[in-house]
């Protein structure tokens, strides 16, 4: 029998990535050396600078930019820059969440500056060369290799006082990143390994963390989770899902990690019956981290989205019903060629009517006309 198979190609990214307890007190400025940096230009919300400011490990950081917005808006990413470039800075420190990862790859993508990246949450974006601005209500995304952080340092313990709801909604777009790189453009066998595993991880490191906020096993399982899921994703390339998240996002600025938790499903219902091989393979991640019994996908997220609490609706997070149609328009300009099936208007009707209600994901829609309409 002949079998034909899909032609890959796999680029890996250089980075260097360094782990461990109170690894981002010890050794940050160690990175920094490791980049021979003197003049740092620190990014961090409000939230986060003092904590970020104690990694410099007695150094003065030569500018301080702490205007981080969501989706990385063109006119923040400019004001970053002006920031950088007044202050002569010859390296970027950023510590938080995706939207301040995204704000020191906005600077690094005009001016070439390397980045030190430490997270606080699980959105994945330090393992990635993807940017991403806002302009209006648009949001363009790219990929370029001087993006790409030169060291990311993954320290649990900063995780510890992640509030629950941030846990959940940034660990599922964590683990979003796993399920859209199997069947995403460039979907190939390591990225597949790498996403086949990172959904074992942050299925089990969820779980844990949620019952014990001080787990330190379970916070450093997400944090690997989070890694190899975003290498993942960055090889493999955007698939359906994050198309559609990222046109949500810009246009309607829907928070990023609960529209990532609350379309998951959906998009999974969708095209999991055009893909049952990225279906198996989630099924029996998350099997073994004590979800379904390896046979169903759909059933299995489902079950763990229940365990977890996490959102269900996008109209909660701020989509109306009048902005469905205009919504899945614009997604429908963005939908990968290589989707496992072909895509429609009424298709992504159907599919953001229903995540925008709270109902139930439907394991196959295709031309459902209940799709509401502005």
């Amino acid at each position: 029998m002949t079998r034909t198979t899909r032609s890959w190609a796999y680029e890996a990214r250089p980075q260097r990535v360094v782990t461990g307890r109170n690894a981002a007190g010890r050794l940050v400025k160690a990175e920094l050396d490791r980049l021979g940096a003197r003049r740092i230009m620190l990014i961090a919300g409000k939230s986060e600078l003092a904590t970020a400011q104690k990694l410099l490990g007695g150094m003065a950081a030569a500018a301080t930019f702490t205007g981080v917005r969501p989706h990385v808006p063109v006119e923040v990413a400019e004001a970053a820059r002006a920031c950088a470039a007044e202050a002569e800075a010859d390296a970027l420190l950023c510590v938080g969440g995706g939207s301040t990862t995204g704000t020191a790859k906005a600077v690094a993508l005009t001016t070439g500056l390397p980045i030190v990246a430490v997270p606080t949450t699980y959105a994945g974006s330090e393992a990635t060369d993807v940017w991403g601005l806002t302009e209006g209500t648009r949001k363009t995304n790219g990929a370029d290799p001087s993006v790409l952080p030169r060291a990311v340092v993954y320290d649990p313990e900063l995780l510890v006082t992640l509030p629950p709801a941030l846990t959940v909604n940034s660990g599922l777009n964590a683990l979003a990143h796993c399920v859209d790189s199997l069947w995403a453009p460039n979907a190939g066998p390591v990225p597949t390994a790498l996403a086949t595993e990172g959904a074992r991880l942050l299925a089990r490191g969820l779980t844990a963390v949620i019952a014990d906020a001080t787990d330190l096993a379970a916070l450093e399982a997400c944090q690997a989770g989070t890694y190899v899921a975003a290498a993942a994703f960055a090889a493999a390339g955007s698939g359906l899902h994050h198309k559609i998240c990222h046109v949500l996002g810009g246009a309607y600025g829907l928070e990023h990690g609960a529209m990532h938790a609350v379309l998951l499903p959906h998009v999974l219902a969708f095209n999991e019956p055009a893909a049952p091989q990225a279906a198996a393979r989630i099924a029996e991640a998350l099997a073994g981290a004590g979800y379904g019994d390896g046979s169903h996908a759909l059933a299995a997220l489902l079950a763990l989205h229940r365990a977890l609490g996490a959102p269900t609706g996008l109209g909660a997070l701020g989509l109306r019903a009048d902005q469905v149609s205009e919504a899945a328009e614009l997604v429908l300009e963005k939908v990968p060629a290589t989707n496992p099936r072909p895509v429609t208007l009424p298709d992504l009707k159907a599919l953001l009517h229903r995540a925008r209600t709270g109902a139930e994901p439907v394991r196959d829609h295709v031309g459902d006309s209940t799709g509401e309409t502005s």
